[in-house]
């Protein structure tokens, strides 16, 4: 027999409406409160995630002590990140600070080309002559863009002080991430049980899809790019490059739009020929040629499955993470819009199944 509901009286709308303007109120007073806090949180749970076998690992090694491993991994990504990684960050802002300083004062030209280069077989003249001829065509060029390379001075600028608050975010999201691996199956368990609520019957599958996601993105791209650029940073400040931690930041980026390290690496290898003797060169080419590859070799061994993630959302990812959130997006913006474009195929291709299915039937 079918219960006939019924109307809600005055009273009862007017509870109804004051519970719901209640429960919106505390929602949008919850964003604002945590709206500074979003990108730390952000990354802390990325690193968590795609730590969480690394820290399942140690714990085990150390007679399953969860907290003790905890501290162990917090107490290496800190030194990860005030060592190498402050040592590239450091050496990047004070790169772009020198360059902005240049176009500022309007004194930005292209080195004259070393006379070495006349002594290459076949091509050394050809190699100088157009060096010098763009370094002669290159400095009326650049004084009537003066003005507008002062605007682009001024963002470089923002771009290098923003470093340093990006940083201090960094270390931030890296002691949050540190209290999150012992609470790792509780935060799952909140996960699905959240997920549950809007997709039922695909909770269990879409949150390992996002794991398995940030993992490959966070391991096979951001992580082998940071491998590759300090590797190149070391490489560069071997050759007495003057900006070193900027070239090193490049090959971070082009990395992770998978572009690719070459691009810079190769105009160094040119540079090192024409500035070392011949031994030097040699050791540091074969040192920077390993490196330049060292991304096709190691995306294979660290990604357990193929990233299905276009090169265009990631770069997307990269631009529009850096624009909202500062350097720290720069990380962020790409596995956030992986996930959900690998969320978005998963939803879609459940929906036509399903489709599929009550087609036949």
């Amino acid at each position: 027999m079918k219960t006939v509901r019924q109307p809600l009286t005055g009273e009862e709308i007017i509870q109804l409406l004051l519970r719901l303007g209640l429960l919106a109120l505390l929602i949008i007073w919850s964003v604002v409160l945590l709206r500074p806090f979003a990108t730390i949180l952000v990354w802390a749970a990325v690193l968590a995630v795609a730590l969480n076998p690394v820290f399942i690992r140690l714990a085990k090694v150390l007679g399953g002590r969860p907290k003790a491993a905890a501290v162990i991994l917090t107490a290496i990504n800190f030194a990860i990140v005030l060592g190498p990684a402050g040592w590239l960050g450091l050496g990047a802002a004070e790169g772009i600070k020198d360059f902005a300083g240049h176009l500022t004062a309007g004194e930005f030209v292209l080195p004259s080309p070393p006379a070495a280069i006349k002594s290459w077989p076949w091509i050394g003249p050809q190699i100088y002559q157009y060096w010098d001829q763009a370094t002669t065509n290159l400095r009326p060029f650049l004084s009537h863009l003066a003005p507008y390379l002062k605007t682009l001075a001024g963002t470089l600028l923002g771009l290098a002080s923003d470093a340093g608050v990006g940083a201090i975010k960094f270390l931030l999201s890296v002691a949050v991430a540190g209290l999150m691996f012992p609470y790792g199956q509780q935060l799952v368990a909140a996960g699905r049980g959240f997920l549950s609520r809007i997709v039922p019957e695909q909770s269990e599958h879409f949150l390992d899809l996002a794991g398995a996601t940030i993992r490959a993105v966070a391991q096979g791209v951001i992580g082998v790019a940071v491998i590759q650029s300090l590797l190149a940073g070391i490489g560069f400040k071997l050759a007495d490059i003057p900006i070193a931690g900027l070239l090193a930041f490049l090959v971070l980026l082009l990395s992770i739009v998978q572009i690719g390290a070459t691009i810079v690496i190769l105009p160094v290898i040119i540079w090192i020929w024409t500035d070392k003797d011949t031994t030097v060169a040699l050791l540091l080419t074969l040192f920077l040629s390993i490196v330049s590859v060292l991304d096709n070799i190691l995306k294979p061994l660290v990604m357990g499955r193929g990233l299905s993630t276009p090169t265009l959302v990631i770069l997307i990812g990269v631009i529009g993470g850096t624009l909202a959130h500062g350097v720290v997006g720069l990380f962020i913006g790409p596995i956030v819009l992986s996930v959900a474009w690998e969320l978005t195929l998963a939803w879609i291709g459940d929906r036509r199944r399903q489709s599929d299915r009550s087609t036949l039937t």
